[in-house]
């Protein structure tokens, strides 16, 4: 099975075809197809191929299924002796992508 390695704003993932995968957010609405260029290294079984830094030709067409928000994480500030505490919350926005191609 063909995978393999593509940076994706500013992060490196391991993808395969018809993996789904969660990464930060991305321009574009549920159903729409992109294509990242910055493949970093490609393999299918023993076949191998490095980039120096990218591999040259290969890209990896995606698909947007859909802008979805991470679980809220609790953000509190506090100052001792003067009374002072604050708990926000925040929810990072994601994307979620289906791999079509290699």
């Amino acid at each position: 099975m063909k995978s393999a390695v593509v940076k994706i704003s500013g992060k490196q993932y391991l993808v395969t075809p018809g993996q789904t995968l969660i990464v930060d957010k991305i321009a574009g609405k549920a159903k729409e197809k992109a294509s990242f260029e910055e493949v970093l290294l490609v393999f299918d079984g023993d076949k191998v191929e490095v980039g120096k830094p990218l591999v040259k030709g290969a890209t990896v067409q995606v698909e947007i299924v859909a802008q979805v928000k991470s679980e809220k994480i609790r953000v509190s500030k506090f100052k001792s002796k003067s009374r002072y505490r604050r708990v926000t919350g925040h929810r990072q926005q994601k994307t979620k992508l289906k791999i079509v191609k290699i």
